[in-house]
């Protein structure tokens, strides 16, 4: 089984990278972007016997207490068999 994160800014959280690649992006002629907020992507390749319910509670708890700083960021996350 395989874990998909997403880690993000919040939204309160000024993004200095994501604006910086919207202005490069309008430089290069794509005028339609209006904004742009960067992340993170982890994949997690978890262990095969595990269920989905342990493999649902450990991302969570990954994601929550080693991947993201809870003050700035948020996280969502899939999982793919």
């Amino acid at each position: 089984m395989k874990a998909h994160v997403y880690v993000s800014l919040k939204k309160t959280v000024l993004d200095p990278q994501g604006e910086t690649i919207r202005a490069a992006l309008q430089g290069l002629g794509f005028k339609a972007v209006q904004a742009v907020r960067q992340g993170k992507h982890f994949e997690l390749q978890l262990n095969s016997q595990i269920s989905e319910a342990e493999a649902h509670s450990q991302v969570e708890r990954i994601a929550k207490e080693v991947l993201t700083n809870p003050v700035i960021e948020e996280f969502s996350y899939r999982l793919e068999a």
